[in-house]
């Protein structure tokens, strides 16, 4: 038996307001809806759109977003707080970072605010060709991650010294801190597999501060959606499954689609080059495009209306 077609959904949720386009897939006919955003707007607008009720369950659709939901909880630090542990020796790297100063005749330098609320310096070290020196013990590791977690903490960092090299040494310390109960752990040769310590320590951070925030946010779409496909935009302008947008990828979330639409419209209108200007709520954005003008682009929806 053919499969039902299903409704199509694209979502930009922002800091202020989410939008919504929605197609019927018999008709073809687009609707629109506007609402204020939080992390249920996506599932209001949907319903605005398809005129049901909040106890009605949703139909089975496909959903493609982007959200600026990362953007602004970096921006504004209201990520999850998160312990950083790592090789001994190395608290202060990223409060030292590369040493920049960008502003060097400034008389009074501000410097941002780090994302970890305390760090644990471990007995954790591999060199340069993957050999392990050093290996935590695991009663005394399994006692310093609990002290972690009683004190609040769900969410870890984890940066060991060439672990680019010996994942091994950051997989045991994840495995210890899952077991005394941390809900999510950034293992930094997973998430940014490069040689440099202090891009990987940076990254892990930010995983270990958004993750969690995306993770609930998306099961708080998936509780209402069973069946439904849910893609959100990456950093890169590309879609991933929902269940694999993590952090890292997450920042530029909601400026990247705005990116993706000036060339877009670039192409349409035989341009090759662009100036976009996005201006949100938290931020602003204001991207160079450089599109072909050769290439060719679909046609506009028809029958745009307001839900």
């Amino acid at each position: 038996m053919r499969e039902a077609a299903r409704w199509e959904f694209w979502i930009d949720r922002g800091g202020t307001f989410t939008d919504c386009l929605g197609r019927d897939p018999v008709s073809g006919r687009v609707r629109v809806a506007k609402v204020l955003s939080s992390d249920r707007a996506p599932l209001e607008a949907i319903r605005r759109i398809l005129k049901i009720a909040d106890a009605e369950p949703i139909p089975v659709c496909d959903i493609r977003m982007g959200t600026t939901l990362a953007t602004n909880a970096l921006l504004e630090r209201k990520g999850t707080g998160f312990a950083l542990a790592i090789t001994r020796g190395f608290r202060d790297l990223l409060t030292i970072g590369t040493q920049a100063r960008p502003r060097i005749f400034d008389l009074e330098i501000r410097k941002p605010e780090l994302l970890d609320r305390e760090v644990l310096e471990l007995d954790a070290r591999a060199d340069a060709s993957g050999a392990v020196l050093a290996r935590p013990e695991p009663l005394l590791l399994r006692a310093e991650l609990a002290r972690l977690r009683e004190r609040g903490f769900a969410s870890l960092a984890v940066v060991v010294l060439h672990a680019y090299r010996a994942g091994e040494l950051e997989r045991e310390i994840g495995a210890a801190a899952r077991e005394v109960g941390f809900a999510h752990v950034a293992l930094s040769h997973e998430v940014a597999s490069e040689i440099g310590l202090l891009a990987r320590g940076d990254t892990a951070c930010v995983d270990a501060y958004l993750t969690p925030l995306l993770r609930d946010y998306v099961a708080t779409l998936r509780a209402e959606l069973p069946g439904s496909r849910i893609r959100i935009m990456q950093s890169s302008g590309g879609l991933t499954d929902a269940s694999h947008f993590r952090g890292p990828h997450a920042i530029l979330s909601g400026p990247a689609g705005g990116v993706v639409a000036y060339a877009h419209v670039a192409r349409a209108m035989g341009a090759t080059r662009a100036i976009g200007f996005d201006m949100g709520g938290t931020s602003t954005d204001v991207p160079r495009v450089a599109a072909t003008a050769q290439a060719c682009c679909p046609p506009a929806p028809p029958n745009v209306v307001s839900a």
